[in-house]
């Protein structure tokens, strides 16, 4: 329907375009926050090391089993804009710490559900705003408050936080190994920038290849690049090589304008075609004089240089990712070079071993036992397609976790500890507050109990008895740290349990949640137009066709 309104004088004034749908006031509201907690439950069963997976077939057939919550958001292509938007909470978690994605999603979820109740009570949206973003501030005093500071050299803590990232995942018993690959290759790419720590963990590279199993996961301290050698005669296996990185092409490159050549007798074709072998010649000797028996090169290799290449028993591999060569620079020390004259021994990286293997089907350069790389790579085993993407996703959330911790060097206690004790705070500061924004700190309070009590659920436990007795254990001296075992079903100790996370993770969890559920509150007014029809179908769809 097209929007249309009249002037005093009875002209009629199309506002809208025709077609174009509007819902307001409470409706539009209700349809966002529907639409939002859907996806929150979808999500919810998922939670906790005892959350079940789902299995997400695509358009062509392709099936992803999984629990995690942004893979899971990532494949069921949303169609309501409230719930893309929470599809876009998951992934900003999972870019700015990599975990904590469902947690931050249920939440989000259930701030929509409990401020549906208060809307229902006649209280202002934006009353509604202003209480959460108090009751935010606040959560965070208490989060920082309960934070524990940690040392990165404390190798056990760092492989408890890796634990408990991994915890719902389907890898079982390879967690510990897991645990240390992660560790280890964190550790390996830590820099220092001033008085802070970086570990960014895209100079970790992941290559997943089906066969063997997932206890054959290795770390690799050095890159896995995706390529063979270019021709059969080179050397498969070189040890203390000294690898050119090379961002030119070794091959006689076409000139950009149309040049035509006036070739009369043989002679001439044969001096031609001699002068490009010498120059793909000089170009090889080039490589050679600076002590290369390695090259990586970005662009083309010529036949005939590969050719030559192979007679002075250099291994090469052409058309290499620019990201691998970036990480080759790293982990080998060498300096990518754009014009072969500026070759210099010293640009060349060096590695203890470069060796063509045979993984599966594929072949593969491993350049490894680099003396201090500054990239590494995960080389991940399973016996079938659906348990590596798994075991990729784990290593994922673990390598995240490690790097938060070891940046930001802070954990907080798991098992829903930290939730209860953010909502005994937040209770007491409601009653200080007072007013109508009291009821939003105090629906914000219950709304982050939601952790515990999935959790409990997933676990087939009775979630109000946890509950009331985590906030029993939670109003005690030094009962900050208790939280729901999902294990035994009790109320324990969760830091002797070695159930922790980042401090980051739970921060990022809740501001995303707040964020993304006030501003879907603030909706009133849903306007949308119509999708453009497409062309070629018949208006009535292949119902209406006769035949």
């Amino acid at each position: 329907m097209a929007y249309l309104t009249t002037t005093q004088s009875g002209q009629p004034v199309l506002i809208l375009k025709e077609g174009t749908t509007r819902s307001r006031g409470k409706e539009a509201q209700r349809n966002n926050i529907m639409a939002a907690r859907i996806i929150g439950e979808v999500l919810k069963t998922t939670l906790g090391p005892r959350g079940m997976d789902k299995m997400l077939i695509d358009s062509l057939g392709d099936i992803t089993i999984t629990n995690d919550g942004a893979a899971i958001l990532d494949e069921i292509e949303a169609e309501h804009p409230a719930a893309k938007m929470m599809v876009e909470v998951a992934k900003t978690q999972d870019d700015m710490v990599g975990d904590g994605t469902t947690t931050a999603v249920v939440l989000a979820g259930e701030l929509l559900k409990r401020a549906e109740d208060l809307l229902d009570q006649n209280i202002h949206p934006t009353i509604i705003v202003s209480g959460y973003r108090k009751a935010v501030q606040n959560a965070m005093k208490t989060i920082n408050k309960v934070a524990i500071p940690v040392d990165i050299e404390d190798r056990e803590t760092l492989k408890k936080v890796a634990l408990t990232s991994m915890a719902s995942k389907a890898v079982g018993l390879v967690k510990e190994h897991l645990a240390e690959i992660a560790i280890d290759a964190v550790k390996q790419i830590v820099e220092k920038r001033g008085e802070r720590r970086v570990a960014d963990i895209d100079n970790i590279q992941i290559i997943k290849k089906e066969g063997k199993s997932l206890f054959e996961t290795e770390l690799v301290q050095g890159v896995i690049i995706d390529k063979e050698a270019v021709h059969p005669g080179m050397p498969k296996k070189i040890e203390n090589a000294k690898i050119a990185l090379l961002d030119c092409p070794l091959e006689i490159e076409k000139t950009e304008i149309s040049a035509e050549i006036r070739i009369r007798d043989p002679t001439q074709m044969k001096a031609f075609l001699d002068q490009e072998t010498r120059m793909l010649k000089e170009m090889v000797k080039k490589v050679k004089a600076a002590g290369a028996s390695v090259v990586f090169c970005q662009k083309g290799l010529d036949d005939m240089a590969q050719h030559f290449l192979a007679k002075d028993g250099i291994l090469a591999a052409r058309r290499v990712k620019q990201s691998d060569m970036e990480k080759l620079a790293r982990a080998t020390g060498g300096r990518i070079v754009t014009d072969l004259d500026d070759l210099r021994p010293e640009d060349l990286g060096m590695a203890g071993l470069v060796e063509e293997r045979k993984i599966g089907d594929d072949k593969m350069i491993f350049v490894e036992k680099c003396k201090d790389p500054r990239s590494v790579a995960v080389l991940i085993r399973a016996g079938l397609e659906r348990m590596v993407d798994e075991a990729e996703r784990a290593m994922h959330d673990a390598l995240s976790v490690v790097s938060d911790v070891i940046e930001d060097n802070k954990i907080v206690v798991g098992g829903g500890a930290v939730e209860v004790e953010m909502a005994r705070e937040l209770r007491k500061y409601a009653t200080k507050v007072g007013g109508r924004e009291q009821l939003a700190i105090e629906a914000f309070a219950e709304a982050v109990e939601i952790v515990p009590k999935a959790l409990a659920e997933n676990a087939g436990l009775e979630s109000i008895d946890i509950i009331v007795e985590l906030r029993a254990a939670h109003e005690k001296k030094d009962g900050q740290t208790m939280g729901v075992n999902v294990f035994t079903g009790k109320v324990e100790n969760m830091l002797n349990n070695g159930v922790v996370e980042p401090l980051v993770v739970k921060v990022q969890a809740v501001k995303s949640a707040a964020e993304s559920a006030s501003m879907i509150l603030r909706i009133d007014d849903v306007i949308a137009s119509t999708k453009p029809k497409e062309p070629g179908k018949p208006p009535g769809g292949p119902e209406s066709e006769e035949y």
